[in-house]
């Protein structure tokens, strides 16, 4: 038996990267996956179903509260109900980098929007269809900057730390409907949004990022489903309120 097997997954964000290969690998541990952003996430639905797999999509703007309650009632008109939610869309690849106190206030602004606002958004739209079913998983992604501190990056770094902050709040609270809270703190991977992210400096902060780590290589997608299909499962029932550091060891909490 396959670890989602039953299980119903919404992952926002999955039209690439970081959330494609979410998407993707608990499709092929079981799980109907429901793929949302505010891209085309066709390829993401074709490369589920060439594999065997059951997928639908939806255009979403997780800014926008009424857009995400639809995204979780098209979950449940295509698949009946739901058990997971992995609050992966944010704003990365694209930012501009400056000292905090040079940052562009309309970016600021929208990296809340998105990465704290757009989250508590998501999570309030699947929380009671996630009661109907009895309990469920929310996965939330953080980031090792929000820990570590990246210089230049201050808006992504405090909508990061949010994350983890609303993870351990919304544990508290939804302990006793046995819906657990989690959240997944990478390092930076090797997706198009980071080789964006650094621009031309990609190449040395591979380099200076690798170098440390106690596992002294570059965070591939592969590495980080393990821990979201973990969380998604049964296997972590007991878990909740808890940040999972997939860093090669940069930052111990």
């Amino acid at each position: 038996m396959a670890q989602l097997d039953n299980k119903v997954a919404i992952v926002t964000g999955a039209a690439r990267g970081l959330g494609r290969a979410y998407a993707e690998a608990m499709a092929r541990e079981g799980a109907c996956v429901f793929a949302c952003d505010v891209n085309s996430c066709d390829e993401t639905v074709a490369a589920i179903v060439k594999a065997g797999g059951r997928a639908e999509s939806a255009k979403t703007d997780i800014a926008s509260m009424s857009s995400c309650t639809a995204m979780a009632d098209q979950a449940v008109s295509a698949f009946g109900k739901i058990d997971v939610l992995v609050n992966n869309a944010a704003l990365y690849g694209g930012l501009k980098g400056a000292r905090f106190e040079e940052l562009d206030e309309a970016q600021w602004d929208a990296v809340m929007n998105i990465n704290i606002k757009g989250v508590w958004q998501c999570c309030k739209a699947v929380v009671n269809p996630m009661r109907a079913a009895g309990g469920g998983s929310i996965i939330n992604i953080t980031s090792l900057a929000a820990v570590y501190g990246l210089p230049y990056g201050l808006d992504y770094v405090a909508s990061k730390a949010a994350v983890i902050g609303m993870t351990r709040g919304m544990a508290r609270e939804l302990g006793k409907d046995l819906i657990r809270v989690n959240a997944v703190g990478p390092s930076a991977v090797m997706t198009e949004g980071t080789q964006e992210f650094f621009g031309e400096k990609f190449e040395k902060a591979k380099d200076v990022i690798a170098s440390g780590q106690l596992i002294q290589r570059n965070l591939q997608t592969e590495d980080l489903t393990g821990t979201v299909i973990y969380l998604a499962s049964d296997s972590s029932a007991f878990v909740t309120g808890q940040t999972h550091m997939v860093d090669g060891g940069s930052w111990f909490l």
